[in-house]
C-alpha cells in the first residue's frame, strides 16, 4: 500500500542504482528530505516521477548511455 508524503507524494519509495567497484554510476532514487532526484556521476539532479514504468525506462536508459559511452 502506497502511502503519500511531501518528499514522496506519489508514495512510492525507490532506489535504482547502476555502479561498480562501491561507485554509483547511475542512480535514481527519493532519500527523505529530497524528494524524487537522480545521479550521473557525480552530479546530483531533480526527477520528476510520473510512474513506475517511466522511472524504470529512465534508469535504464540512463545506463545504456553511460556505457555506450565507455562506461561499465
Amino acid at each position: 500500500m502506497e502511502i503519500a508524503t511531501a518528499d514522496r507524494p506519489h508514495g512510492y519509495k525507490y532506489r535504482y542504482y547502476y555502479g561498480k567497484d562501491g561507485k554509483r554510476l547511475v542512480g535514481y532514487d527519493n532519500e527523505s528530505g529530497k524528494g524524487d532526484h537522480k545521479h550521473i556521476g557525480d552530479a546530483e539532479y531533480p526527477y520528476t516521477f510520473v510512474s513506475l514504468e517511466q522511472l524504470t525506462k529512465d534508469f535504464l536508459t540512463n545506463v545504456v548511455a553511460h556505457r555506450n559511452q565507455g562506461g561499465i
